[in-house]
């Protein structure tokens, strides 16, 4: 059996696609699902898309990339629509060619700009589809990708409106398996941490957050004098925060370009407190591993649909959100104070982030890959 994967270039794309990946190779290695006959035994992957966070995690799990230029669909005037609308058909005659030769048995995308011409592909080659939206309101690529696919999976009761209710379905958002099973004293070798303050896990996702950067910086000797700090900044943003604190850098602040998957499991575990961007795929690691966050939703992100995943993860009461454009190091610094001294609370919004996640997503979404890939 052979089954594409596709997406954008973001962790975000990409991690779900690695944990349906792993819940496929369990399925068919103990048997629960049966590879029709004829189909040999095993699954081989393809990612297909442009270049993407963790090419290292793909190679690990044995999938190869083949890489296809992707015009990004923007709905706003920009220079680079004008360079974009030559990547897209070049992207097609690529897709084309990778999958005339590989012909899998279904085509899994997990939206994204680079996703489309490989979508548009497989349904000429009537190669069954099922895409997957995280967010609580699709990107114009899923919306276009809907029509050509057989089944749509979704993470938020929100986005059901915009598809078709015959092929949706309410699947949840997969979180990587590898992030569960830490343990805080291997954490506290890990990131060299005292022990003895509380724990803040700053998350600017694969690509960083300025913004978040920016504010971590101007509160940087506030809350450190309260919090021991694990600060994920980009592997971009890098250089320029640890030149920018230069010599002021407190003891207890630990900064990171990228967190790797152990480093992430061992930091979301030691967590007190989470602060990150509202990406589907944020909420559902903080949801799946019960802790409390503070969100601080992208102020122009398409249609708004980072305040929307924040707000119904909010309406949950297993989080906070701060809106960036209302943000100041003092502000900040007194709700995170504010949380801190509250441990019931901190207690009760992780046990409602637990109660809005949906642990079964992955092993679900594998399952919905395979009996489309009988057809």
């Amino acid at each position: 059996m052979r089954i594409v994967l596709t997406g954008g270039g973001t962790g975000g794309h990409l991690f779900p696609i690695l944990a349906v990946v792993q819940e496929i190779k369990n399925l068919t290695s103990a048997n629960i699902f049966q590879i029709p006959f004829g189909e040999g035994n095993s699954v081989e992957f393809m990612f297909i898309g442009p270049k993407t966070v963790g090419e290292e995690a793909l190679a690990k799990e044995g999938i190869v990339h083949k890489i296809i230029m992707a015009g990004k669909l923007r709905r706003y005037a920009s220079l680079q629509n004008i360079f974009d609308i030559f990547k897209i058909p070049l992207g097609i005659l690529q897709s084309f060619w990778h999958l005339f030769w590989f012909m899998p048995n279904v085509v899994f995308s997990k939206g994204g700009y680079g996703s489309v011409p490989v979508v548009i592909v497989a349904w000429l080659f009537r190669i069954p589809i099922i895409i997957h939206e995280s967010d609580s309101v699709p990107g114009l690529s899923n919306r276009i990708c809907a029509f050509f696919s057989r089944r749509v999976a979704i993470s938020f009761d929100e986005s059901a409106k915009y598809f078709s209710k015959e092929k949706t379905a309410l699947i949840g958002n997969p979180v990587r398996p590898s992030l569960f099973g830490g343990d805080k004293e291997t954490a506290k070798q890990l990131f060299g941490l005292s022990g003895t303050k509380p724990v803040l896990l700053i998350l600017g996702g694969s690509q960083g957050a300025q913004a978040i950067n920016d504010l971590i910086i101007s509160s940087l000797i506030l809350i450190s004098k309260r919090c021991e700090i694990i600060h994920q900044c980009g592997a971009a943003n890098f250089e320029s925060v640890k030149q920018t604190i230069g010599n002021r850098m407190p003891t207890d602040y630990h900064l990171y370009p990228f967190l790797d998957d152990e480093q992430m499991k061992q930091g979301m575990t030691i967590a007190d407190l989470i602060i990150a961007r509202a990406g589907a795929g944020t909420i559902a690691e903080i949801a799946a591993l019960s802790t409390p966050s503070i969100l601080i939703p992208l102020p122009n992100a398409a249609a708004d649909h980072q305040l929307k995943n924040a707000t119904e993860f909010a309406n949950f009461g297993a989080t906070v959100i701060m809106e960036e454009m209302n943000l100041t190091p003092h502000l900040f610094q007194n709700q995170v104070f504010s949380l801190l001294d509250n441990p019931e609370l901190l207690k009760k919004m992780g046990d409602n982030a637990k109660a809005f996640s949906r642990p079964d997503s992955a092993q679900r979404l594998a399952q919905e890959v395979l009996n489309l890939a009988k057809y």
